[in-house]
């Protein structure tokens, strides 16, 4: 089992990025850096690749519509080139709020722009000119749009690898059974272990059965805190994780439109998840952070004595995860990232 950290950041990302170099000689694999509306992900990954030698470095996500899928060919291969092949590209189709509100543009048809995405990206590594004509992405535009000069363009650079690993975080059924089915990785976000099979069995199953044989066994990366001690001191570090359970359960998303909220539910917590974003959209965040389950809380991180966290990264490993992605509460990450390490190998 790998293990991987989400960069973390607030105000200044340079003083985070440079407490990697720590952490990837504490045996850190993999580090994500996401992209919702803050600083773009390429330019701190291709400063991570300066700094760092052996962690990959993973987008954790790129949207598949505020970039063309050229525009993220170009992005994927050169990162994978200045990192020296340790580049991992991580999608999502967002939601409609970041899509839609951010960028401005209409939140239509992800699963098709995402498989359709992931086409031309590979199709791109591989050397080949980009001539598709999808439901969603047409490359070159066909005759009747533009000025009608587009013609198949190939990379001009020669791409470090063919087989650059591209992950997808998915949650709905169709989303994971089409990332089953073509993706390399999958990246599912506040992840109950012990539910995953209930919630997301059948999907999984389903688009391994289209996977092809040309593909590694889909990888699967998921995780939480992390926090190693005795006592309940140790186990109040749960309630830092509220807020965030809180944010996208109760106010990630429209009342009507919240896969967050869905996931909830999914796991069993119906009373719960409406009564949260009832609380949360009604500008009562904290009462709503007080309803998140500790149940939920207790599986979905790694807080409490040695033995403890080592049944919650043997459960996660039990449940298909081959990428623990852990976030030290601590004030040694990288003395936790060490000992988490010596527990996954």
């Amino acid at each position: 089992m790998k293990l991987s950290m989400p960069l973390v950041y607030a105000g200044n990302p340079r003083e985070s990025a440079d407490q990697v170099v720590a952490l990837e000689k504490a045996g850190l694999d993999t580090i994500w850096v996401a992209e919702p509306y803050g600083f773009d992900a390429p330019t701190l990954m291709g400063y991570l690749a300066a700094k760092t030698e052996t962690v990959e470095i993973g987008a954790g996500i790129l949207n598949v519509y505020s970039r063309t899928p050229g525009a993220l060919l170009q992005t994927a291969a050169g990162l994978d080139n200045v990192s020296g092949g340790r580049a991992v590209l991580g999608l999502g189709a967002s939601g409609p709020q970041v899509i839609e509100g951010f960028h401005g543009l209409p939140y239509d048809r992800p699963l098709t722009r995402t498989r359709e995405v992931i086409e031309v990206l590979r199709a791109g590594l591989r050397g080949e000119r980009l001539d598709f004509q999808g439901k969603t992405i047409q490359v070159p535009l066909p005759e009747g749009r533009g000025l009608g000069l587009g013609k198949p363009l190939k990379l001009l650079n020669r791409p470090e690898r063919a087989d650059l690993p591209i992950w997808v975080a998915a949650l709905g059924d169709k989303n994971v059974a089409m990332t089953a089915e073509v993706a390399d990785g999958w990246l599912p976000f506040l992840y109950y272990p012990e539910k995953a099979k209930e919630v997301w069995g059948e999907s999984l199953a389903a688009g391994a059965a289209k996977r092809s044989a040309g593909l590694k066994p889909l990888e699967i990366c998921a995780g939480g805190m992390v926090a190693i001690g005795e006592g309940p001191e140790t186990k109040a570090l749960l309630d830092f994780m509220r807020p965030l359970y809180a944010l996208y359960v109760g106010g990630m998303g429209a009342r009507d439109k919240n896969f967050y909220n869905q996931l909830a539910c999914e796991y069993g917590f119906e009373k719960e998840a409406k009564e949260i974003q009832d609380l949360y959209l009604s500008g009562k965040k904290k009462e709503a952070e007080a309803l998140v389950p500790l149940e939920w809380l207790e599986a979905g991180n790694l807080v409490g004595p040695a033995s403890y966290v080592q049944e919650r990264i043997a459960a996660f490993k039990e449940s298909g995860v081959t990428n623990l992605s852990v976030s030290p509460a601590s004030d040694d990450p990288a003395g936790t990232i060490a000992q988490v390490k010596e527990w996954v190998s």
